[in-house]
Parts: C-alpha cells; sequence; structure tokens
C-alpha cells in the first residue's frame, strides 16, 4: 500500500490536500508517481458532480510499479496518463473509435481510501496528486525529452483541440479555419490548422493576451470580440470579410454554453462547424444556422487513439512542430490549485499546471 498527498473533492464544491492511501497494483495496472498535473475547466467542474473524488486527468510520472500483464512499460519509464482509456476488445474499438470504448477499463474505487472510506478517481486517473494506480491502456510511454509540465497537458487539452482538427474535422491544405477561445484547447486547434497547412486561420477571443498567444502559435489574423456581441455575430461579419463567403471550418473552444452555435454563424454554405469543448447543457438554436448545407459535428477528446496519436504528438514536439512548453503559462505545487483556478478562472493561463 502507498501513502499519498491528494486533492480530493467532496463533490459539493470544496477540495482539501489530504492523506489517500492506495493499493499496490494487480494485473494490468500500473503504480505511477505523479510529475505534472494539467488544469482545466473539467477539473473546475469535478467539484459539483455529487460524488467525492480524486481531482485530474491529465498527467506524466514515472513508473513505480507494474502488475502482471502489463508488458508495455517497466519501472522507471516516463509516461503519460490518457483518461478516454480503450479497452481494444469492444466494438467501438474495435472499428477504431478509442475514445467512445464501451468497456472502459478502470481501477476499483475499493483500491483507494481517503480516512476509512472508498474514493473514485476523476477519470479513472486521480492525477491531481503525488501517485496513482492506473490500468496500463492509461498509459502510454514517452521517448523524447520533455518537461512533464510539457508532457502532462497532452492527455487532453492538446490531444482534444489538436486532434479534432486533424481527426475529426480531417482539415485540408490552404482551408480556412476560424477558432473561437484561445485557451489551451483553443491554441492546440490553431497549432493543428499550422500543421495541417490550413491557408487562413482566424482566432477569436475576448482578451487581447491570449489572441497575442495565438498569432505566435500560428494564427494569421485575430479579431477580438465584444461581451455584447450575442452569439458573435458581428465577429462572424468580420469573417465573412476576411474570407469572401464565410470560413470553411469553424471551431468552438470557449465552453460558453450561449456559444454552442457560434461557429455555424461562421462557415460558409457547405462549411463545417466543430464542437470542441464539450458543451453539456440545453442550447436553444436557430435553425436557420444549419442552412446551406453546413455541417455540425461533437468529437469526443479529437477521437484520440492514445497509442497512435500521442507518439505522433510527442514526435512533432521533438521536431519543434508543437508548442508545448510555450503553451505552460504557470506552474503551481499540489497546495495552489486555488489559485490555479482563480487563474484559469481569469483568462490569464495558457495552461496552469501543478507540480506534486
Amino acid at each position: 500500500m502507498v501513502s499519498a498527498q491528494a486533492i480530493v473533492t467532496d463533490g459539493k464544491g470544496n477540495f482539501v490536500l489530504d492523506e489517500v492511501r492506495i493499493d499496490a497494483p494487480q494485473a494490468n495496472e500500473v503504480l505511477v508517481e505523479i510529475r505534472a498535473s494539467g488544469v482545466c475547466h473539467t477539473d473546475f467542474d469535478s467539484m459539483s458532480w455529487g460524488r467525492p473524488c480524486i481531482m485530474g486527468h491529465e498527467g506524466a510520472g514515472i513508473v513505480l510499479e507494474c502488475g502482471p500483464g502489463v508488458d508495455h512499460v517497466q519501472p522507471g519509464d516516463r509516461v503519460l496518463l490518457n483518461w478516454a482509456i480503450p479497452c481494444g476488445e469492444c466494438f467501438q474499438c474495435r472499428r477504431g473509435a478509442e475514445n467512445i470504448c464501451e468497456q472502459k477499463p478502470l481501477v476499483p474505487a475499493e483500491r483507494f481510501r481517503h480516512g476509512a472510506a472508498p474514493i473514485a478517481t476523476s477519470f479513472q486517473l486521480g492525477t491531481m496528486a503525488s501517485h496513482t494506480v492506473v490500468p496500463k491502456q492509461a498509459v502510454v510511454r514517452i521517448d523524447v525529452e520533455i518537461p512533464f509540465s510539457s508532457a502532462a497537458i497532452l492527455g487532453c487539452g492538446v490531444m482534444t483541440g489538436f486532434g479534432s482538427l486533424v481527426n475529426a474535422a480531417k482539415v485540408e491544405k490552404g482551408c480556412s479555419v476560424v477558432v473561437l477561445g484561445c485557451g489551451g484547447v483553443g491554441l492546440s486547434v490553431v497549432q493543428g490548422a499550422v500543421h495541417a497547412c490550413a491557408g487562413t486561420i482566424i482566432a477569436v477571443d475576448l482578451k487581447p493576451n491570449r489572441l497575442a498567444l495565438a498569432r505566435q502559435f500560428g494564427a494569421t489574423h485575430t479579431i477580438q470580440a465584444q461581451p455584447d456581441d450575442r452569439g458573435l455575430l458581428r465577429a462572424a461579419q468580420q469573417v465573412r470579410a476576411l474570407t469572401e463567403r464565410g470560413a470553411d471550418y469553424a471551431f468552438e473552444c470557449t465552453a460558453v454554453p450561449a456559444l454552442g452555435a457560434s461557429p455555424l454563424a461562421m462557415v460558409r454554405n457547405g462549411g463545417t462547424a466543430v464542437a470542441v469543448s464539450g458543451i453539456e447543457e440545453v442550447v436553444p438554436v436557430d435553425m436557420q444556422l444549419f442552412e446551406w448545407d453546413k455541417r455540425y459535428i461533437n468529437p469526443l477528446y479529437g477521437q484520440c487513439r492514445p497509442f497512435i496519436d500521442f507518439p505522433v504528438l510527442l514526435s512533432l514536439y521533438r521536431q519543434r512542430r508543437l508548442k508545448l512548453d510555450e503553451m505552460v503559462t504557470r506552474t503551481y505545487p499540489l497546495s495552489g490549485l486555488a489559485e490555479a483556478f482563480e487563474d484559469m478562472r481569469r483568462g490569464v493561463n495558457a495552461k496552469g499546471v501543478l507540480l506534486p
């Protein structure tokens, strides 16, 4: 059994840094010492899920111990963690849709103890901790020189943004792309557009500092949105002025429910709108936005295939074709989560990372 420090939420809006006890890994499981854990809006939302859990779902660290049946990593390996854990055998996995696996492997909550009670881990990972035990399919070996803080953010935000453009939308060379919201996910969409050789990359955000980052990451144009621009319709007019008829693709990365349909206003007739941020609310939609053969897709996690996509992303980082170090604006100790959340809320960071 391992004694670990972990950030635990009660599911009612509160969290505490406290001791948890973790059983040794069993068959097909891996014990990981966490060296970095990304901070994102989903982590904040997890405090209101109505159940206690160890927080965190973006992580990287070092393998300490492997259970029987684990042969792709060994103790001492540097690894990153993946939250959409594929079983490899179900209907969805067999057809290549590993991100929507129907039999996701897990380590039972009874193997983690907070006080006398068992406790679940967020997304079967619980990365806001000094240690965790995860299914073997959640672990991808890192084979390049990269800081743990940069590797950790691959596990959700970067994969979601980059994959939504490359895997799901399949943007082609020369196309025009609009990115709504330039936090970590939006900047990853921008980088995906650069990788796909998009001709025009338009970044839209309220904050000048984020638009400056978007330029640094590859945006060719920026539009500063206004708080009173309902549905970003005025911004859409600026997009049309830049692209003649509207963009070929538009990606919503704001997580603002009122902007769920906004990418439809940005694209040309026959264009594609992509919901990236994962809004999970009932949103009223003007159906006229769908007219003229426009498409709207809602991919999960950039259609991630962890053992295919993460080696590609790591290779792009090694070739200096994927900016990750530059995306980590600030790091914090585990005790600094409240400050990290506040910086995230104020839009100060592209990405904040906890260093246990």
